[in-house]
Formats: structure tokens, sequence, C-alpha cells
């Protein structure tokens, strides 16, 4: 016999309720301790330090392990003792420092740390993109190192805060080092920066209408001095004038105008930009022959080349070079000359990025969440992931995003 079974139509019961589950999101990670690192530096006429003693404290009593190596602080005038009272480790031994799995620098990685590097660690520092090379980045690519830079980190305004404090130090200061170099004890013209009543102002020249032309002409204003700034983007020159409140005279980089103006002037300042590679040469060295004896240029853009053709690099020691007679100023990390205030900067936007690090369980845990540190990140596991710096030093580039989404 065959038997043939029914099959049974399914049966809902007017009793059955359904009710829609909640989406499984991701899961916050626990908080986790870190273990983080400052180093002393030793290059690049470096004396910040990117965390102060009252960074540390706050690190510490959130539970986070900090090593700050012997006399670090000096050069921003921070001493061992003020480490070692809000509870962090001083250490004697640079291997001992670069054993911690994340550390914090105010200066690149230098040719003499690249071997205490550890595999897998994690780095906070400045690029200083002219003094980049090629072999330091192999070498942490190697060590599968996870890098964010200064330069390119990013707040939740989409700003780089570290950049634009940086750069609103170097231009407070730039009018400071003029007036100082316009001094008859540094064989200047003897010219008091600004003019007292019944004189005629100072003239001053700012080359460029970014941040640093910005607060370079509010501290010339400020001091009474006569001030005319000219770029080429009128967008910014808008910006300034808007962001100053004072109607100023501005114009775009005329060579014919530009020249004419120099002639006469008494302070010219070079704060032009450029978002990849030397800043273009806008003042010729006929442009600069033709201004007056003992009048002080100060090339903020040195750093990236400089604007003025006769600009060359100098040091804290030796600030000045003299070409025509005119007092060229060529100190490429001008924020350092004021490393206790650049240092206060750094570490007010590094100290809550640090405890944001603990609280998401390791900044690969963060990046996940967080987009605008995505930004700043230009190593991931030893992965070149900003584009720029692949295609200037001919290395492979990885997209970051598809990097964090295929480990998760």
């Amino acid at each position: 016999m065959y038997f043939r079974t029914m099959a049974k139509k399914p049966f809902v019961s007017a009793g059955i309720s359904y009710e829609t589950l909640e989406e499984t999101l991701d899961i916050k990670p626990s908080a986790s301790s870190l273990s983080i690192a400052i180093p002393k530096e030793s290059e690049f006429q470096e004396n910040r330090i990117a965390l102060t003693p009252d960074a540390v404290g706050v690190l510490v009593n959130n539970g986070h392990v900090v090593s700050v190596e012997h006399k670090a602080g000096e050069g921003a005038h921070f001493s061992d003792k003020d480490y070692a009272d809000v509870g962090a480790k001083i250490v004697l031994d640079k291997k001992e420092i670069f054993q911690s799995d994340l550390i914090v620098k105010s200066a690149p990685v230098s040719d003499e740390e690249l071997p205490l590097l550890s595999l897998g660690q994690t780095i906070i520092s400045p690029i200083h993109l002219p003094v980049m090379k090629t072999h330091i980045l192999e070498k942490m690519m190697e060590k599968k190192v996870t890098a964010l830079s200064f330069e390119n980190l990013k707040d939740e305004s989409g700003h780089n805060p570290i950049v634009r404090s940086m750069s609103e130090i170097a231009g407070s200061a730039v009018m400071l080092i003029a007036g100082q170099y316009l001094n008859s004890a540094n064989h200047g013209k003897g010219v008091l920066l600004g003019g007292i009543s019944g004189i005629p102002p100072t003239k001053v020249i700012i080359i460029g209408a970014g941040i640093v032309g910005e607060y370079a002409a509010r501290t010339a204003l400020a001091m009474g001095a006569s001030v005319k700034v000219f770029d080429n983007n009128i967008y910014k020159l808008k910006r300034l004038q808007n962001n100053i409140g004072v109607r100023l005279w501005t114009s775009v980089l005329e060579p014919k105008i530009l020249a004419k103006q120099l002639k006469t002037c008494d302070v010219a300042v070079g704060a032009l930009t450029s978002s990849s590679g030397r800043t273009p040469v806008v003042v010729t060295e006929e442009m600069v022959s033709m201004m007056r004896p003992g009048s002080v240029i100060v090339d903020v853009s040195i750093d990236r080349g400089g604007c003025f053709e006769t600009s060359e690099v100098t040091s804290h020691e030796r600030p000045i070079v003299k070409k025509f007679d005119v007092i060229h100023y060529g100190v490429p990390n001008i924020p350092s000359g004021f490393a206790r205030t650049a240092s206060q900067a750094i570490s007010n936007v590094l100290m809550p990025l640090l405890l944001r690090i603990g609280d998401e369980g390791g900044l690969e845990k963060l990046v996940w969440h967080n987009l605008n540190i995505r930004n700043g990140i230009y190593m991931f596991k030893g992965a070149l992931t900003n584009f720029h710096l692949s295609q200037r030093f001919k290395l492979k580039y990885t997209d970051l995003n598809l990097l964090i989404a295929s480990q998760r």
C-alpha cells in the first residue's frame, strides 16, 4: 500500500502578535588603558613637546600610563619634576621609551629613531614634507606602523586644529620678530614698528591672506602700522577683511604693483601657502634689490621653499642673513621659538584625542566610528594611505576606507 502524506498548510493563530526586533548595531567597545610615550626631540630645531604636564595629569587620572624621556620638556621649560608630580614615569633610556604602544612626538620620525620602532606601533607626529625621506616611510611600512600626522588631522568642523594654532602663533610672532630687527641694536633702520603720534606709520606688506597673513595683519594693525595684503585668492582677501573687521588695502599678486609697494615698505612678510609641493616664488631678486636698506623680510613660507627668491633657510641660533642690505629672516619653525605656547596649543588638541582613543578601545576602533580622524592617518598597519605621499615617493597607495572596511 502506498500512503501519501498531505502537506499541512501553515496555520496562523489570531492570538499570536508579531513584533519587530531591534536592529543590532555596532557595539561600543570597552575602554582600554593606553601606554603613551613622549621622546626627547633632538632634530629640526625642535623645542616643543606634544603634551604639557597638565595634559599628562589628565591622562594619568583617566587610567593611562605616560612615559616621558629625561629632559623631553626642557625646550618648553617643563622640568622632569613637573611631569613626575602629575604621575608620569621619567625614562632615561630612549630604547625603553620606544617600547610603548603609542608614541607622541612634536617632530617627524628621525633616522636615529627608525631602529627603535616596535612592530605594530602607533605614532602621532608631524610629517614635515620637505624633510621627509623615502627610506623613513619604507621602514615604517616594514614595521607595520599606524601613523597620524599633525598637518592632516581634522576636527568636527573640518579644520586642521594644530596647523591653525601654529599658523596663529607664527602670524602673531612675525611682527614681534620684524620689530626686533628694525631695532638699531640689531643693525636695523632704527624704526619703531607702528610709529607714534605725529610720525607716519611704518609700512608693512603681507603676501598671503591665509591664517598666518591674517594674524600678522592683526598684530601689525594693533601696533599702528600701515598694512597692505597681496593674494591671488579673492575669497581669502574677503575673508581676511571680514574677520579683521577693518577695510584693508588689498590686491591680487600683480608684479608691477607688488614691486612698487616693496620699494617703500619697512617690513615684508611671506605668508603664502601651497597645498602640495613648493611655495611659488612671487618676489624676484630684482624686486628685493630695489627695497630700502635696513628693511626686513620675514619669509614664513621658507619651510616650503619660500616666496622670496633671495630667502634662505636659517636657524634659531643664526636667524638672519643680509642681501642687498635687506635683512632676511628665514627660520622654518617659528612656533618652536615660542615653545611653551606652541606646546600648550598642540596639547589642547592631542589630550582630548588620546582620551577618546582610550575610551574607544584603541585608535583602530576610533577610526571606524570617526571619519575626521581618518584624514590625519597617512599610514595604517604599514599600508601607506596618503595619496600625495605615495605619488611623491613612488610608494604603493592603499585606500584607508577600503582597508578599514575589510578588517571588520
